[in-house]
């Protein structure tokens, strides 16, 4: 069959988005279904493994309905999926309870317990991460004590991609993206950690095998064509987590190849031969969906976020003015960030408040203005929100620098759409900007990409060049950088004088 199509699912947090893009890679179509998260107790979070399939369901049948093509046609089904989530099945591929999702904290015991025998610089140089509740072998540790009648029914546990493989194929897999945001997983040899299981306890057989991520898991059986609207026999490729197979629809697919992501919360991520292991434990590695690499990561918590509360808070007035011209908000908020000088007039912005993961990992900062003066103006303000945000970032990205080169980075997300900010990035980064013509289109282009490597479409993941297409490059101004390289002193200054303080006063809370 000559390939025509490539399905691709992307199940997040707040729904499955399908998407079909041809063989060229042309987006064809989207469709996006929702489903709800249980939110209680404060720090538990839990989705319904049973609503991921009813989405992907329906958006695969309206797709192809709405398309009106063949469904012969799609030559492959691929996936990214949200990670570090914790999803008990029995023999029969029936979810045992719902899952506890990736946002999730209340495995803070099981943390400890894991602490008392490996420390965590031991654990975080065999798996490339910090020992916290958010990955799932704690999660399961969880289950194991205050459910166990739950753990002992369990056959295997698996993420959200890996339980829409079982349904497709009726196969019990993971892959090494998935593996890893499990928190057990031995990132130097892509197996699981016997030092890890051991400490916890956790019974090896109730963790699916890992095979690649290019793998074909089976075909669509017959019974998940009738429910899905597909061939049977389609290929279903594994996919990834979707923060890494981000980096193939990101074009990071070689050593130095970084891309970031400006959402709510943002990211910066490279390709790399080795993992990147920072001294302080600052950033993380994952497992590359592509085999043999890997994926060095640092993801700050709040970042358009804080740029979307200076819009509701401060810039009222611009929000109102948009609303009469017919325009967004932020473009009257950057024709602000234009009136101000590079550096806000001396203004900082410390963007910590919701705490904060990379590079401080510390609970208990929180978001701050600093050096302002009579003179300082709101412009200084809204410049500052965006030059704190990609400071903090440029903390990370200096330390993956450390391990490779780094010249230009695929800038995707919310954020990429303003050019200042796109500007400020180039500065603050020195290194080429370059922003694709789809901004929130990084994991199904992935997706897309590894199904098609799997089903032998493409030779390798090159092809994501068919599909992802430039719209401009900033290029770094000279001046600027070297302006920017003394003004992020200050930035690291003021956060650690702040540090004991933010804890003295937060810590109680």
């Amino acid at each position: 069959m000559v390939a025509k199509y490539l399905l691709a699912h992307d199940i997040g947090t707040s729904g499955n988005k399908a998407t079909l893009f041809s063989a060229e890679g042309d987006l064809v179509k989207s469709s996006t279904v929702s489903y709800g998260t249980h939110y209680f107790n404060d720090t538990w979070v839990e989705q319904e493994a049973e609503d991921w399939w009813r989405a992907v369901c329906e958006s695969s049948r309206g797709l192809i309905h709405d398309t009106g093509i063949d469904a012969k046609d799609i030559a492959a089904v691929s996936f990214s999926g949200q990670m570090m989530g914790c999803l008990c099945v029995d023999q029969e591929g029936r979810p045992l309870r719902p899952s506890i999702i990736w946002a999730d904290s209340r495995a803070q015991k099981q943390v400890r317990q894991i602490e008392r025998e490996i420390s965590q610089k031991e654990f975080y140089h065999i798996s490339g991460h910090r020992n916290t509740a958010s990955y799932g072998i704690q999660k399961l540790m969880w289950i194991r004590e205050n459910e166990p009648e739950t753990y002992k029914k369990t056959y295997k546990v698996l993420n959200a991609k890996d339980y829409i493989v079982l349904k497709l194929t009726g196969k019990f897999y993971t892959e090494p993206s998935d593996a890893n945001s499990f928190g057990c997983f031995d990132l130097k040899n892509f197996q699981w950690s016997d030092r890890i299981l051991k400490c916890t306890g956790i019974d090896r057989e109730k963790l699916p095998e890992i095979v690649p991520s290019t793998y074909v898991a089976g075909g669509v059986t017959e019974q998940a064509a009738r429910q899905t609207g597909l061939t049977k026999g389609t290929p279903v490729v594994m996919g990834g987590g979707d923060g890494v197979v981000a980096n193939i629809g990101c074009g990071s697919i070689a050593p130095g190849k970084t891309y970031c992501c400006m959402g709510t919360s943002a990211w910066i991520t490279t390709t790399t031969d080795q993992p990147v292991f920072d001294e302080e434990m600052r950033t993380v590695t994952w497992a590359h969906v592509i085999p043999g690499l890997y994926a060095p990561n640092g993801t700050m918590q709040y970042a358009g976020g804080s740029y979307s509360w200076v819009k509701n808070v401060i810039c009222t007035t611009e929000t109102e003015l948009a609303k009469k011209k017919g325009t967004s908000p932020y473009d009257e908020m950057n024709r602000l960030v234009k009136e101000s000088p590079i550096g806000a007039g001396g203004v900082m912005f410390l963007p910590y408040m919701l705490g904060e993961r990379a590079p401080r990992w510390d609970p208990y900062a929180k978001g701050a203005w600093l050096g302002l003066k009579p003179e300082n103006t709101r412009g200084d303000m809204v410049r500052s929100v965006l030059e704190g945000i990609t400071m903090n970032l440029s903390v990370c990205l200096d330390i993956l620098r450390t391990k490779t080169v780094i010249e230009e980075i695929t800038v995707v997300g919310g954020g990429a759409k303003s050019e200042i900010w796109q500007q400020i990035m180039a500065d603050i980064y020195n290194a080429r900007i370059k922003v694709p013509r789809l901004l929130e289109e990084g994991g199904s282009m992935g997706a897309a990409v590894i199904g098609g490597v799997g089903a032998g479409i493409y030779p390798d993941f090159s092809a994501i060049e068919r599909f992802m297409k430039l719209d401009k490059v900033q290029t770094p101004k000279k001046e600027s950088v070297e302006t920017y390289r003394e003004i992020k002193k200050n930035f690291d200054q003021y956060y650690f004088a702040l540090k004991d303080v933010f804890e003295e006063i937060y810590k109680a809370d």
